[in-house]
């Protein structure tokens, strides 16, 4: 297999023309790594012949284009779903649609090329061991893509590894740390190929048996306690889910799907905004089930849209939220207001806000969807109370912001919950993203994950990131499944991004401590 790998990583070391074109190449294969495809072994070696085009730069230009071409690449094929949902729903001819994806691309390809740009400045001053102060280089601009116009954190390598053996890793040091130990390992297949010394394998075989033993050092313990779930995936087309002459309907149907799930379930719950109408005036239907839920010492959780009228709101703002019926609703049930409720920080730009709106809406119907001007809620909110529970909520997209998920995760947090809409994607690989991303999230905070949506993936998830019950895509069904309660602080939880940062800067000494028996 090494010597297939040379003959490969030859191609990254051709003319500058002939490297970008690979990079680009290495950057569409790198989407086998993602879910549905599960492939996440490739990641280092893919990594490891881009880092082999890269060091083959002689100028500024030439790892520009590298590292563009691999982000286009990587971008390109990799969040190709959004043309699902600008095509089918933007109102724009082909063409513009076409453009607006292109664009998109084109920005994120911006982060790796300037990884790709800094590395190669940074290089005259680095010792012939270079490539290793690329991970604290990479981890720099996944930070500024995961926080520039509100950030897009989609398609972080670590997430690569979350079926993996590295994906071992996530509870001690998060998706982040995930990063540095896939670079890591490609830095070191990345030396082999090009030095033709064997000990450079010791690299990653050593971050592979660190991830192997990793399972041993979780404080992860079941408690004894469990409960059991339901989760309600309703399947309504979003050509019906905003029109308001079936809005009750859909309100009826998900009601008529949770009623034989009351009796025996401790938690019922529905996907993102399962509720159309607004909260307000919703509120004698929503008291309804408190009461029908409670009777039977059931939490009923959904998602809801509530638009806000009092002296804090005087001109009327729209929160994208959830809230809890029935059991621990609250000590006077459900009400309108009542605060067992969450309200979402992190909005997705075009999709519930829009910058510079008074330019773009008029422009076409891609900037001017049903519910596309939410307000922000809160970025630390109380977890909710269902039947006892306690869970930290987020919303859909807020899912691939882990500070923010650690932030809301407390002491007494005993599951994790995300609902979502999916819809907007299609049959794509974009929902089984979006599902990769929650189960990294419930592997780093160590809690159970619930997932519903209305079209898919609804999905239970344990503690380890383990699918205990999943519902296909595009059928209305019900997740049932019992899961089980535990304790206990994961490393990441408890220390955050810190040591994948250390880890890297580590890294970043041991380049630049100059050694001349080594060659550039």
């Amino acid at each position: 297999m090494l010597g297939w790998l040379q003959h490969i990583g030859s191609l990254a070391l051709g003319n500058a023309k002939r490297r970008a074109v690979f990079a680009l190449l290495l950057g569409l294969v790198m989407t086998f790594s993602y879910a549905p495809f599960g492939q996440g072994w490739i990641a280092p070696i893919v990594m490891a012949l881009w880092l082999i085009g890269l060091l083959a730069c002689q100028t500024q230009r030439q790892a520009l284009a590298i590292g563009f071409a691999f982000g286009f690449g990587w971008f390109g094929a990799g969040i190709s779903w959004v043309f699902v949902s600008i095509d089918q729903f933007g109102g724009l001819p082909l063409v513009f649609s076409i453009l607006i994806m292109v664009v998109l691309w084109a920005y994120l390809a911006l982060f790796p090329m300037l990884a790709a740009w800094l590395w190669f400045r940074c290089r005259r001053y680095l010792s012939g061991l270079s490539l290793f102060a690329f991970p604290f280089i990479w981890l720099l601009t996944e930070f500024l893509r995961g926080w520039l116009l509100t950030g897009f954190p989609w398609l972080s390598l670590g997430y690569t590894q979350t079926s993996q053996i590295l994906g071992q890793l996530a509870p001690h040091i998060g998706e982040i740390g995930l990063i540095v130990a896939v670079l890591l390992s490609a830095i070191g297949f990345a030396y082999t190929l090009l030095r033709k010394q064997f000990a450079w394998l010791l690299m990653p075989l050593g971050v592979y048996v660190i991830a192997m033993y990793a399972p041993h050092l979780n404080p992860m313990q079941a408690t004894g306690e469990n409960t059991q779930v339901a989760l309600v995936q309703g399947n309504v087309e979003l050509d019906l889910k905003w029109d308001p002459a079936v809005q009750w309907q859909q309100l009826a149907t998900y009601r008529a799907m949770t009623e034989p799930y009351l009796a025996d379930h401790d938690i019922i719950v529905w996907p993102e905004s399962a509720v159309t109408v607004l909260e307000d005036r919703a509120e004698f239907s929503l008291q309804q089930l408190d009461v029908l839920a409670a009777a039977q010492q059931a939490s009923i959780i959904t998602g809801i849209i509530d638009l806000k009228y009092d002296r804090h709101h005087p001109t009327g703002e729209y929160f994208n939220s959830i809230v809890v019926l029935g059991e621990q609703a609250g000590p006077e049930g459900y009400y309108y207001g009542h605060q067992n409720r969450y309200e979402k920080h992190q909005l997705l730009p075009i999709g519930e806000f829009v910058p510079f709106e008074s330019i773009l809406r008029p422009l076409a119907p891609l900037f001017n969807l049903p519910m596309s001007s939410f307000s922000r809620g809160a970025y630390e909110q109380p977890n909710l109370n269902a039947n006892g529970f306690q869970i930290a909520a987020n919303i859909c997209y807020e899912v691939a912001f882990p500070r923010q998920i650690r932030a809301n995760v407390q002491d007494d947090t005993q599951l994790l919950l995300t609902v979502s809409n999916d819809s907007w994607f299609g049959d794509s690989h974009g929902p089984h993203q979006h599902l990769e991303i929650a189960r990294m999230r419930a592997m780093e905070m160590g809690r159970p994950m619930l997932r519903a949506t209305n079209s898919g993936v609804t999905a239970i998830i344990d503690e380890r990131g383990r699918t205990i019950n999943q519902i296909p895509a595009f059928v209305p069904a019900v997740a049932s499944g019992r899961v089980a309660i535990v304790e206990g602080v994961t490393w990441y939880r408890q220390l955050g991004d810190w040591p994948a940062w250390l880890l890297a800067f580590v890294s970043l000494i041991i380049a630049g401590k100059r050694r001349q028996q080594h060659k550039p």
